[in-house]
């Protein structure tokens, strides 16, 4: 994966959320290693770095929600939530994106979205650590980025 080329730094004492969905967590796996690699190359240390497993992605805004009273300088949600013969798909993603989308627009901090919503398990590899990259290394990295911008225009 190619390093951001971006002017952002990251904090010493910065603490780090990751909410993960075990549903299709072959998937989800690789985008936690991803996001934790991305955080740990960066500077954070192993130990300031808290994973919370949910089962599915539908309850990632709901424990995100109530991680967002702690001390962190951000929280990275990662999800995997890919099309299938039903209308299940369509519901789980649109109030999973919302939920998210909501808690991101009145956080004290940066709240990333880093949930695939594909129609393919081909595509939804692709993103995890394929041709695509990996989605959870680019969610960590604009988690660090957002962090320190928010860090920026409050001094």
């Amino acid at each position: 994966m190619a390093e951001y080329q971006g002017f952002f730094q990251m904090h010493t004492g910065q603490r780090w959320a990751i909410v993960v969905s075990r549903f299709n967590q072959r998937i989800t796996d690789r985008l936690l290693d991803g996001a934790v690699d991305a955080l740990l190359r960066h500077g954070a240390a192993k130990d300031s770095i808290d994973i919370y497993w949910v089962p599915g992605a539908f309850e990632i805004p709901g424990l995100a929600t109530r991680l967002s009273t702690k001390p962190y300088a951000a929280i990275i949600t990662l999800g995997a939530v890919v099309r299938g013969e039903t209308p299940h798909f369509d519901f789980v993603a649109s109030n999973t994106a919302s939920g998210i989308a909501r808690l991101a627009e009145n956080s004290p901090m940066p709240i990333i979205f880093g949930v695939l919503t594909t129609d393919t398990m081909a595509q939804a590899e692709d993103r995890s650590d394929g041709k695509a990259g990996n989605k959870g290394a680019e969610a960590a990295l604009a988690a660090i980025e957002m962090a320190d911008l928010l860090r920026q225009i409050s001094h």
